[in-house]
C-alpha cells in the first residue's frame, strides 16, 4: 500500500517548525509553502496538509504582532495558513522557553493569550480548524513541579474545550512528548510516561472524554440533519408522485 492510500494517516506536515531568520519580511516561507503545498496535493488528494507552524504572526497582521514573543522568524500564521492546500492551522506553545526570565504567572497569562488568539484567527480569518500540535512544560525549568504541568495542561485543553462544544475552529491539542518504559535516550524534560504521572496522566484522560462526548453530541445532531433531509426529500416524493 503507498502511504497516499493509507487511511490510518491523518494528514502531513510540510516541515516542523519553519523558520527563515534570513527573510523576516515572510516572503521566503510563503513562497516555500505554497510551492509544496501545491506539490505535495498534486500527489496525494487522500489526507489533509499542514504546515508545521508555531503560529508566530507577520506582516499581513501588523496589528497581532504585538502577541508574539519577541520573535521576527519570516513566517506569518495568517498569511501561510490561508494559502491553497494547507488544510489546517497549528500553532505550538512553550512560554517557559520563549519567556524564560519572565515570572509564571506571566507565563500563564501568555498562554491563554495566545491560545485564544489563535483559536479565534482560525475560525473567523482563516476559516480552518486549528490543532495545538505542540505544548509542554519542561521539568529542567527553575521551580518545576508536577502541579504546574498540570496547570498549563487544563489550560491548554480549556481553550481548546471551549471552542470545540460551540462547534469552533479549535480540534484538539498534541503535548510534547509521549514516551514508554524504555525511552530515557529521548526524554529532554518535556516528556511524559503515563504511568510515572498519574495526575497528569488524569488531566489527559479527562480532556479525551470530554470531546468524544462533544464527538457523539455533534454525531448525533448531523444524524438528525440528515434524517430530516431524507425526510423531506421523501414528502417531496409523494407531493411530485400526487
Amino acid at each position: 500500500m503507498l502511504y497516499k492510500d493509507d487511511p490510518t494517516i491523518m494528514a502531513w506536515e510540510l516541515m516542523n517548525e519553519p523558520r527563515c531568520r534570513s527573510d523576516p519580511s515572510g516572503g521566503t516561507i510563503q513562497a516555500w509553502i505554497t510551492e509544496m503545498a501545491a506539490y505535495v496535493k498534486s500527489i496525494d488528494r487522500n489526507h489533509l496538509l499542514e504546515a508545521g507552524l508555531e503560529g508566530f504572526y507577520g506582516q499581513s497582521t501588523p496589528q497581532r504582532k504585538s502577541l508574539n514573543p519577541g520573535f521576527d522568524i519570516g513566517t506569518d500564521f495568517i498569511a501561510n495558513n490561508q494559502i491553497h492546500g494547507i488544510d489546517f492551522a497549528t500553532v505550538h506553545s512553550y512560554p517557559d522557553q520563549w519567556l524564560s526570565s519572565s515570572s509564571d504567572q506571566y507565563q500563564f497569562s501568555f498562554l491563554n493569550n495566545w491560545l485564544n488568539a489563535h483559536i479565534q484567527d482560525a475560525q473567523h480569518a482563516l476559516g480552518k480548524p486549528i490543532i495545538v500540535a505542540e505544548f509542554g512544560k519542561s521539568q529542567n525549568d527553575p521551580g518545576y513541579s508536577t502541579y504546574q504541568r498540570d496547570q498549563m495542561f487544563n489550560a491548554v485543553y480549556h481553550n481548546i474545550y471551549l471552542s470545540a462544544k460551540r462547534g469552533g475552529a479549535a480540534a484538539g491539542g498534541l503535548f510534547w512528548q509521549l514516551l514508554t518504559d524504555g525511552m530515557d535516550n529521548f526524554r529532554d524534560g518535556y516528556a511524559i510516561i503515563l504511568g510515572e504521572t498519574p495526575s497528569t496522566t488524569n488531566v489527559i484522560a479527562q480532556q479525551s472524554h470530554k470531546l468524544y462526548q462533544i464527538r457523539k453530541i455533534f454525531a448525533r445532531i448531523r444524524d438528525v440533519e440528515r434524517w430530516r433531509r431524507a425526510k423531506a426529500m421523501r414528502s417531496r416524493g409523494r407531493l411530485i408522485g400526487n
